[in-house]
């Protein structure tokens, strides 16, 4: 079972690049995007995931705008054994100078969006530790992921209107990520196992002349199960980013984090994050959201399109809601981004800020598996 890319001198065991190196039927190989005005008048979310065991390829794109309502596309379709093959139906996926440049398009269908986009790199690549996690013997999560910082160039149309997206004005993070989590249908048979929670945050923020980047993984006592912060340098046109890696980046020595809630819900007001060096210093940046957006427009806990699921040969589906009047205690509801402004003293930032807390979680005083907070 032979693709293109087998005719480089890349792989890493005896088997062709289209046998993963796990039987787990969860491995995946994923391309996600986001991007969004400074002014948080918008957001667009992307991706893309392969899943081999599954035998499914899909794709989503979603738009909000600040007073509008949010849009959606879903494609999926049996996965190609190419794996440079990047479309589902009317999506697709260009890499056109890796780590450097890639273009999004979603030609017209019946959903109402569109788009023409190109992502430029303003950073390095930049590898996160790897994320493994457990329930009991059984990794649950084992994966590797590295962002880039950068810009958007292109149109965006929906049924609110067209939006021209300028590298003046588009922040946006890619995020490659590739190894086993949970995805598509849960797994039946065996014995019952109890439903677990898990408490996510991920804040890739971009100042005048660097980024910085925190990710966490929390247990339901607050305990760290991941901790990484992050600093890089931001460079000013696409010409200047290194090919690959620049090694510059400086690992703190941990992060931490405070989310305060809005009442009745797990959706942050506001958060704060300390980044720690390795001579204990400690910077303090706070977060404001100015929008929000809802990663079910991309899958993520979706009833009907969540990542991963077998839909057929190929289906493309879509949806509208307003995510200022949903209910955000729903299981699907939970896990967001928000366009956030950051301020570490005199310093203005922009970025997001994407939390998921699901079943109880000490810190914040849940105590149940979908209660809110209490002030």
């Amino acid at each position: 079972m032979l693709n293109k890319l087998d005719d480089f001198p890349v792989h890493q065991t005896p088997e062709p690049l289209a046998h993963p190196a796990t039987s787990d039927r969860n491995v995946y190989d994923r391309t996600w995007f986001n991007g969004y005005a400074a002014d948080g008048s918008y957001y667009f979310g992307i991706g893309m995931a392969v899943y081999p065991h599954r035998g499914v390829l899909d794709c989503a794109f979603s738009v909000v705008t600040r007073d509008g309502r949010q849009h959606c596309f879903y494609g999926s379709r049996r996965a190609p054994t190419e794996r440079t093959e990047m479309r589902v139906g009317p999506f697709r996926i260009e890499v056109i100078e890796p780590m450097k440049r890639t273009r999004v398009v979603l030609e017209d269908n019946e959903s109402g969006l569109a788009c023409d986009l190109t992502f430029s790199a303003r950073t390095a690549a930049i590898q996160e530790a790897r994320q493994t996690l457990w329930s009991g013997a059984r990794r649950t999560m084992d994966a590797t992921r590295f962002d880039q910082f950068g810009r958007w160039s292109g149109v965006v149309r929906s049924p609110d209107g067209e939006i021209r997206v300028t590298e003046e004005h588009c922040h946006g993070t890619k995020d490659r990520s590739w190894g086993v989590r949970g995805v598509g249908e849960r797994e039946t048979g065996g014995a019952p196992a109890a439903p677990r929670g898990i408490f996510f945050l991920w804040a890739p923020l971009f100042w005048d002349d660097h980024i910085s980047h925190a990710i966490f993984f929390d247990g339901e006592k607050g305990e760290a199960l991941v901790r990484e912060g992050i600093v890089a340098p931001l460079y000013g046109s696409e010409a200047e980013v290194p090919g690959v890696e620049d090694g510059r980046d400086q690992r703190m020595a941990t992060a931490r984090h405070r989310v305060q809630y809005h009442p009745g819900t797990r959706l942050a007001a506001s958060a704060e994050i300390d980044l720690v060096d390795h001579d204990g210093g400690v910077r303090t940046i706070a977060l404001e959201p100015i929008l929000k957006f809802q990663m079910k427009g991309l899958g993520y806990g979706h009833p009907e399109w969540g990542q991963g699921m077998w839909k057929g040969e190929l289906a493309i589906g879509h949806e509208s809601f307003d995510p200022r009047q949903l209910n955000p205690l729903e299981p699907w509801h939970l896990h967001t981004q928000q366009v956030v402004k950051a301020t570490d003293g005199a310093r203005q930032g922009i970025g997001v800020l994407e939390q998921i807390c699901v079943g109880p979680y000490a810190p914040a005083g849940f105590t149940e598996f979908l209660d809110g907070a209490k002030r």
